[in-house]
């Protein structure tokens, strides 16, 4: 691809490509106020790959869709190279739009099944005006074939293809406009593990080519730690732990990210005193969240301080951050 890649390539910037401050993000229902993500503060650098992982409910797609401007943040700010997204309005907002896409875990659900690939794949350059009609249709051929399909597959509808390709053809478009992030939330988790190989080597390959950055959401704790640079780990609604991949892979330091890491086959990091920890119960509603640190209920090493106290996300190592007292 060639035409369209040299137009608003960005400069090189120290900046982190995201930067997500104190982000809040609730829903009212009728059994009371969600509170989905609650003061999350997040950095991406550039070409970096950042992890998100935690259980399901904890608010992970939730932060994704709100970062790339699916959801409005109730307060808080999202940042893409340095410039504050959130509060503009629609028009001010839209040519910042293609510096960021998402990923969405169902492919057929996220194409329209009416429009044939040539459309779903044209119409990211036709919205933003780049292009001429010939142009796009031979961009279009063109990112079929660098997410590892055909050009004649152009021509067909969703439908006519298995989960793998139509997450391919979704990755595709979602690197048409040459974004400076992409959100992938939940992106090979509805795979076959032989295809979600295929689909993680691939996203690989075009980070490597193009040094996009990725938030990468997902429960796999193996798939996370295979692709990304640094993790961080949420628990309703919050960041309780972040660092670089090796650090908490090797020495996670909350209590949640122990249990969590616990699962992963032959990790045995995640020790205190020499027994694996154990959380007990079930996770809080997000409903009504617990005073304090939201994983005293179900910590083994739960002290009095954890019931009263928010625990605030502090650097204990260089680039380590722990959410909890008792580090």
């Amino acid at each position: 691809m060639s035409t369209h890649v040299e137009q608003g390539e960005p400069a090189v910037s120290t900046l982190p490509v995201l930067k997500v401050t104190n982000l809040v993000k609730h829903y009212d229902t009728s059994a009371g106020v969600v509170h989905a993500v609650d003061g999350v503060s997040l950095e991406v650098g550039q070409g970096e790959v950042v992890g998100l992982v935690g259980e399901s409910g904890c608010g992970k797609s939730t932060l994704g869709r709100t970062i790339v401007g699916l959801e409005d943040s109730d307060s808080g700010r999202v940042e893409l190279d340095g410039i504050v997204l959130t509060g503009l309005s629609r028009k001010a907002l839209r040519p910042h739009r293609r510096q960021v896409q998402i990923v969405f875990q169902d492919p057929f659900g996220s194409l329209n099944p009416r429009s044939t690939v040539e459309t779903l794949l044209t119409e990211p350059f036709q919205v933003h005006g780049i292009g001429t009609r010939a142009e796009r249709k031979r961009w279009a051929i063109e990112l079929l074939e660098k997410v590892g399909l055909h050009g004649e597959h152009a021509a067909r509808f969703p439908h006519q293809f298995s989960g793998g390709q139509r997450q391919r053809i979704s990755i595709a478009r979602a690197i048409a406009l040459r974004p400076r992030l992409i959100v992938c939330d939940e992106a090979v988790s509805a795979l076959d593990v032989s295809v979600q190989a295929q689909i993680l080597n691939l996203l690989r390959r075009l980070q490597d080519e193009t040094s996009m950055a990725y938030l990468f959401i997902s429960h796999d704790l193996g798939v996370v730690g295979y692709l990304a640079d640094r993790i961080a780990v949420m628990y309703l609604g919050q960041i309780v732990e972040i660092g670089l991949k090796s650090s908490l892979l090797q020495e996670p330091k909350h209590p949640y990210t122990q249990v969590l890491f616990s699962s992963i086959p032959g990790q045995t990091a995640a020790r205190r005193g020499g027994a694996k920890l154990a959380a007990v119960g079930e996770p809080p509603s997000p409903l009504n969240p617990p005073e304090g640190c939201r994983f005293h209920a179900r910590c083994p090493l739960a002290i009095e301080r954890c019931r009263l106290e928010p625990p605030a996300l502090r650097e204990i190592t260089p680039g380590h951050s722990v959410a909890c007292h008792l580090c």
